[in-house]
């Protein structure tokens, strides 16, 4: 399945836990003295549908109190301003479809296809990898695969399983995406 037919079939927790933990691999490096994991509260709310409301203001407050304007910084700040209060509005699918999009566009940068455009991170949500480099390409596996865990484990007595799974997955991809931002900048200097 493509990565716009697996968001179309996942259900609200899929959603959530998705288009969280794309904004959370995009994620620039904190400034001194910034909270180093300002979308924690809404990570933990994403098991329990009660508990996003309040974490979402958390991580929106959070976020503002950061104010940090390098990288995707400035447009996570806006999608989490757009995020549905209640998880269980339509609006949730249409705002997870913007995350993923954010997260593929933010792996284009640094990555090392000289094609790629943020019309290449359309094409690959859509099935088409042709335009895409190794990072974008591993953005786009990444996010299948965290997909494809919650839906596994929805109905499942160890759904927590998938979302820690789902959780150590975006660890690995901010920590890929930071590495090669890095390494761009270091090269420009």
């Amino acid at each position: 399945m493509s990565l716009l037919e697996l968001i179309a079939a996942a259900d609200e927790r899929g959603l959530a836990v998705s288009a969280v933990a794309c904004l959370d691999r995009c994620l620039p490096q904190p400034p001194a003295g910034a909270d180093p994991d300002p979308l924690h509260p809404l990570r933990a709310g994403c098991a329990d549908p009660a508990l996003w409301p309040d974490r979402l203001a958390r991580a929106r407050a959070a976020l503002d109190a950061g104010a940090d304007e390098e990288g995707a910084a400035p447009r996570i700040r806006e999608l989490l301003a757009e995020a549905p209060a209640d998880r269980a509005a339509p609006e949730l699918r249409a705002w997870a479809e913007a995350c993923s999009l954010l997260a593929l566009e933010a792996h284009l940068g640094p990555d090392a296809a000289p094609a790629a455009d943020a019309e290449a991170a359309r094409r690959c949500r859509a099935g088409d990898r042709s335009g895409s480099g190794p990072l974008t390409a591993g953005e786009l596996r990444r996010q299948i695969r965290i997909l494809e865990l919650l839906t596994e484990t929805a109905d499942t007595p160890v759904a927590g399983t998938g979302l820690r799974q789902a959780l150590d997955l975006s660890a690995e991809g901010r920590r890929v995406l930071r590495a090669a931002v890095s390494r761009r900048a270091r090269g420009r200097e």
